[in-house]
């Protein structure tokens, strides 16, 4: 209980600083926008023409936490974007004319321009977004200026806002000092080395409690420190692009080239594993554990405390620091010596724990030089043939945005030809990286145009005409908002709508009254995100229930596909193949689920959430089983031990798994049993003959599981103990051995218990949508056949 309100007082502590730190910067590039803006030297005033749209890419540019390196890199990509944005628009304003534009012209021009922008799936997300914001305003503004605008120095006036609004940002992250992701990752790398550590500690003192009570009290501490230290993992992982903007050509800053995420991901992993080992063992063993008596209990504790020292001392960032920072590791003949290497079922959750721990000890000790560096991922996107990316997957995104843009500017033109603009730029500067949640975050955008808006109408009318005051008056607001942009309710499009809806008013004089302003800016905004959801809803209708559905079929298959690689031999390179189609074939399911569970229901029937949830977590400890299974052979494979792996009795297990995942596979995009019997009827097919067999997936394989497994480890007894028989092979290989072919058993018995869990699953939905009919997963996998064979 201590730690857990510890825990929720430094998290506390850590989102206030975060937050404070957020808004102190933003409100400084914003004070430095608004006094270049208001009491610059007239040279520099005439040419930022468009002030506005400075503050809008200061929002563009900082984000939550933002650092030096962020902000460089977000420079990079605001001049690519006025490349892309301000040099065509020269072009075409100076052939067509200024003058020419009408409003079906102004919509089309933009339409046109932002299909171009958004099609090369190269150009990076930031900076689509500030080339289509400078592509509304360039194109509208000339638009409603008609003869007056002139063609080239119109575009270049708004490419000196935008410049404006990036000196902005890269002054307000020098001031009063630099904030260095270099430094934010290392201070979260050597967060992450205690957090493991204490993982560990908390692990092992589990494995070898006395107790159950004392043994879950534990592991419900071991889990809660593992979800600081997945949070700080992340973190690391979305600074390390960063790091790269801010390397310099000094040696001593060599350990910028790195790439500290895929260290300390691999040290995640057996620490993983040991989680799902201790939770398993915690619900189906007695404590004390029954193979863990004194002298393996001492050698336990004894690896366990030298990794522990060695993940608070070793760092990513250590590479070049004394060797004698690292403890010396102990003799290894002596670690586990006393271990029995196969016993029985029951004691494989146990024997999967000490092979975790045997990989996080070889991985702890790896040399950090061989950590990898970051590959220039932009580069070598560029680098790619313009051909190659023009695909259905860019085309569909690419032409919504289009025509989002263009009906949004036709429309405002339309209502109010002054204020157009604040119709296309909510749509450009929002623009997403992928699918998202339509209502939720047209809902968002809009409750935050309104809250921000209020809230800078309310600082007009406190604080009148003194504009000074009224800078000062957005820090609050910024510290608010920072909170607001990390909320579930809100998110990043509402928190920043929320923003530019005070800092336009505020940030402005001289632009009529703010209630007006206010009252046109919110119609224009509701214009905008109105045809941003009918396009939406039009080109692409499909649910993200139904979507969900489609993904969570691909998602079986991929499971059935990576278990049926599972083989000795030349499987590794299709093995890590199939491993990386699941993983991303499991995160696109996760990002359906997020979308459905936020998604109207209207006349549909409501989503299944918890279910598709217990699904996803089935899932996703398939995908880290596989991972184990995958290392675990790899190992036997490299000492040559293949003989039990070519046996019938991994076969079996495999065999159940494959067969099973086909069967869900099919039988969950059946979503009418009642339409499926009739179109059974009307084919006239008879399928009875077929329904004689099991009524489930698992209906009689219980006692075959059993005795695969059983056959499985008694064949691994007689292997290991041939280990031995060759003269100079020690202990350990043999300890080595038994503990792989422990954890492919133990992975493989997951993966059935897993199977059977995502059976469950998928009967309860087919019975949610069905709840007259009664639900056998055989019955109706044999039904589709006859249909459809």
């Amino acid at each position: 209980m201590e730690s857990s309100k510890t825990y929720r007082f430094e998290r506390a502590q850590e989102a206030w600083r975060s937050n404070l730190l957020t808004a102190f910067r933003t409100a400084l590039a914003c004070i430095i926008v608004g006094g270049v803006t208001l009491y610059g030297p007239a040279c520099i005033t005439r040419q930022v023409t468009f002030p506005p749209f400075s503050y809008v890419t200061v929002m563009l540019i900082l984000t939550n936490d933002p650092t030096l390196g962020e902000t460089l890199r977000g420079s990079w990509y605001a001049f690519y974007a006025t490349i892309q944005g301000i040099g065509p628009a020269i072009l075409s304003l100076w052939l067509i004319g200024p003058a020419r534009l009408t409003t079906t012209t102004t919509a089309l021009a933009v339409a046109v321009s932002a299909f171009v922008v958004v099609l090369p799936e190269s150009t990076h997300l930031v900076a689509k977004r500030i080339a289509l914001g400078q592509i509304v305003i360039v194109y509208v503004m000339a638009f409603i200026k008609g003869g007056d605008t002139q063609a080239v120095m119109h575009p270049l006036h708004l490419a000196a806002s935008t410049a404006l609004g990036v000196l902005a940002c890269v002054l307000a992250l020098l001031l009063p000092y630099p904030t260095l992701a270099y430094c934010q990752v290392k201070k979260k790398c050597k967060f992450f080395g205690d957090n493991a550590s204490e993982r560990l500690q908390l692990f092992v003192k589990a494995f070898c409690a006395e107790d159950k009570p004392n043994a879950l009290a534990l592991i419900s501490q071991a889990k809660l420190s593992a979800l600081r230290g997945t949070k700080c993992l992340q973190i690391i992982k979305s600074k390390q692009e960063s790091m790269q903007w801010e390397r310099l050509p000094m040696n001593f800053f060599r350990p910028y080239r790195m790439n500290p995420g895929d260290k300390l991901q691999e040290l995640n992993m057996p620490l993983r594993g040991m989680q799902i080992a201790i939770t398993n063992t915690s619900s189906s063993s007695k404590f004390p554990i029954q193979i863990l008596n004194q002298e393996l209990k001492d050698d336990v504790l004894k690896l366990a405390d030298h990794i522990s020292q060695t993940l608070k001392k070793a760092s990513p960032f250590d590479q070049y620091s004394s060797p004698s920072t690292v403890p010396e590791a102990p003799n290894s003949e002596d670690l586990i010596k006393s271990l029995q290497t196969l016993q029985n079922l029951k004691d494989l959750p146990s024997f999967f724990f000490l092979y975790c721990l045997k990989l996080l000890h070889k991985k702890s000790t790896l040399p950090t030089s061989s950590t990898k560096e970051v590959p220039n991922t932009n580069s070598s996107k560029q680098n790619k043939y313009f051909f190659k990316e023009i695909t259905s997957k860019r085309l569909m995104p690419a032409f919504k945005c289009s025509l989002s843009l263009g009906l949004a500017v036709l429309f405002g033109l339309m209502y109010s030809k002054k204020d157009a603009h604040w119709s296309g730029l909510p749509v450009a500067i929002t623009l997403a990286g992928a699918r998202e949640a339509t209502f939720k975050v047209a809902n968002v955008k809009a409750q935050g145009t309104v809250l921000g808006t209020v809230y800078g109408v309310l600082g007009c009318v406190v604080f009148g005409k003194f504009v000074q005051i009224r800078f000062f008056s957005l820090l609050p607001w910024f510290i608010f908002t920072s909170f607001l942009r990390q909320s579930k309710m809100y998110g990043q499009a509402g928190g920043v709508s929320a923003i530019i809806g005070a800092v336009l008013i505020l940030g402005r004089e001289n632009f009529g009254l703010p209630r007006e302003f206010a009252i046109a800016r919110i119609v224009e905004t509701f214009i905008g995100l109105s045809c941003s959801v009918m396009v939406e809803m039009l080109l692409q209708p499909t649910r993200a229930s139904t979507l969900a559905r489609a993904q969570l079929s691909k998602s079986l298959g991929a499971v059935g596909e990576c278990v049926g690689e599972m083989r000795i031999g030349d499987s590794k390179t299709s093995l890590d193949d199939s491993q990386k189609r699941l993983k991303s074939c499991v995160s696109e399911l996760g990002e359906f689920i997020g979308e459905a569970e936020v998604e109207p229901n209207f006349w549909f029937l409501p989503f299944h959430s918890g279910c598709y949830g217990k699904l996803l977590g089935s899932l996703l400890k398939i995908e880290e089983l596989l991972v184990f299974g995958a290392h675990a052979i790899g190992f036997l494979e490299q000492e040559g031990v293949d003989k039990v792996l070519e046996g019938a009795h991994i076969e079996a297990l495999k065999r159940i798994v494959c067969s099973s995942m086909k069967c869900f596979e099919e039988v969950i995009l059946v979503k009418s049993l009642p339409l499926l019997d009739k179109e059974l009827e009307k084919n006239g097919i008879s399928h009875d003959v077929e329904l004689g067999k099991s009524p489930s997936a698992f209906g009689n394989v219980e006692d075959e599981i059993e005795k695969a497994m059983s056959a499985f480890l008694q064949s691994s007894r007689e292997v290991v103990d041939k280990v031995c028989v060759v003269e100079g092979e020690n202990s350990e290989l043999k300890t080595q051995v038994g503990l792989s072919l422990n954890a492919l058993a133990f992975c493989m018995g997951s993966l059935v218990r897993e199977t059977q869990e995502i059976e469950k699953g998928i009967k309860d939905i087919l019975q949610w949508e069905n709840p007259s009919s009664h639900i056998n997963l055989h019955e109706i996998s044999c039904k589709i056949h006859a249909l459809y064979n």
